[in-house]
């Protein structure tokens, strides 16, 4: 674990099973509840300290958990080199006092149980909250949920979305674990990617190209 001090905050950083994330602590409260998850500046959009991470070259990908941001980057760039940006970047939006968020609806909020659920996805959600989501936020990462006839369809988001390890994960500890306190789930599988998101992704790029060009 690395760390720096920048003018009174002390931020520190983890590494995580996947390469290309690191997790940066900045020793302050990030999100009340539930996570966010931002997979392209148009997705940072909603929030200030989304928009000045991916406001840095080689930021591919932003996380925010309860109490750290977990940052994914190109192969092209070094830690070294994108290391001190973020942490610039994160001290200027905690000394800021601007919101995280413009948006709410960027809070993910698919763990939380709600009336309209079945006892088996009541179930599922309870295991996953509190079993499985601490155990993968400590490698920089969380899970989204959704259920369809015994299959439970898990989105890796943060450090686990691309992760070699995620595979593994899902089947070794995830799957077996809801398997055995819950029969009625047949199967665990990581979900694609939305074809919207990749749509818009996809349009965002060429604009950004044709901006540039």
């Amino acid at each position: 674990m690395q760390h720096q001090q920048q003018r009174g905050m002390f931020i520190q950083t983890s590494t995580t099973p996947n390469p290309a994330s690191l997790m940066f602590l900045p020793g302050t409260k990030v999100m009340e509840s539930g996570s966010a998850h931002f997979e392209s500046p148009r997705d940072g959009m909603s929030s200030p300290l989304a928009k000045r991470l991916f406001a840095i070259d080689g930021v591919t990908g932003v996380f925010f958990g309860s109490d750290f941001v977990t940052v994914t980057k190109s192969d092209d760039y070094a830690w070294s080199v994108l290391r001190p940006q973020i942490f610039a970047a994160m001290m200027e939006h905690f000394s800021s006092g601007d919101e995280l968020f413009t948006d709410q609806s960027a809070v993910a909020p698919d763990t939380a149980i709600s009336e309209d659920d079945s006892e088996v996805v009541a179930m599922i959600k309870e295991l996953l909250e509190t079993r499985i989501r601490p155990a993968v936020q400590e490698d920089g990462g969380d899970i989204g949920f959704d259920e369809e006839t015994g299959q439970v369809v898990l989105k890796m988001q943060g450090a686990c979305s691309g992760c070699p390890s995620s595979s593994l994960t899902l089947k070794s500890g995830i799957e077996n674990m809801l398997m055995h306190y819950i029969p009625e789930v047949k199967e665990v599988v990581e979900a694609p990617a939305d074809e919207a998101e990749l749509a818009g992704l996809e349009e965002f790029n060429k604009l950004e190209q044709h901006l540039s060009a």
